[in-house]
């Protein structure tokens, strides 16, 4: 009888930890996609979220592939500082924080300069959405490890 309930508790144990690998996907796992297909990928939904002409399309298509060869110089560099083992200042952490915001309005300018005024202020809150979306997520990933 005790053997048996040893196997019934091994089994319940083995049965749980597998469901709970099963419920969160390892980033390992998923295939990377080229910086190609992420542009292209975030055309594809702007076009359908927004209703896109081909014009704007065009001009959309261009100014992700830029944004994302300075997303790809600004990775670089960083790897390049964290191969070194130098940690940036508090000087260099405000220049690049600055950087990046100009980056972002940059942006900003570029997109309410493509697109109509009711596609801009959708687009506007559909980043808002992504962005309280991102907020929870990490939230969450602090709560588990803790």
């Amino acid at each position: 009888m005790k053997k048996l309930f040893i196997a019934a508790m091994l089994f319940v144990g083995i049965a749980s930890f597998a469901q709970d690998m099963d419920q969160k996907p390892s980033r390992e796992g998923r295939e990377r996609m080229t910086p190609e297909q992420r542009n292209e990928k975030q055309l594809q939904k702007l076009t359908s979220e927004l209703n896109l002409d081909a014009s704007q399309q065009a001009q959309v298509k261009q100014l992700l592939a830029d944004r994302s060869a300075k997303a790809e110089k600004f990775r670089e560099a960083r790897k390049e500082k964290k191969d070194s083992n130098t940690k940036p200042t508090a000087a260099e952490k405000a220049a690049f924080k600055k950087q990046m915001e100009d980056e972002v309005a940059a942006n900003d300018a570029k997109m309410k300069s493509i697109l109509k005024a009711d596609q801009y202020t959708k687009w506007k809150s559909l980043q808002e959405e992504r962005k309280d979306k991102m907020k929870d997520k990490m939230k969450e990933r602090r709560e588990d490890k803790i």
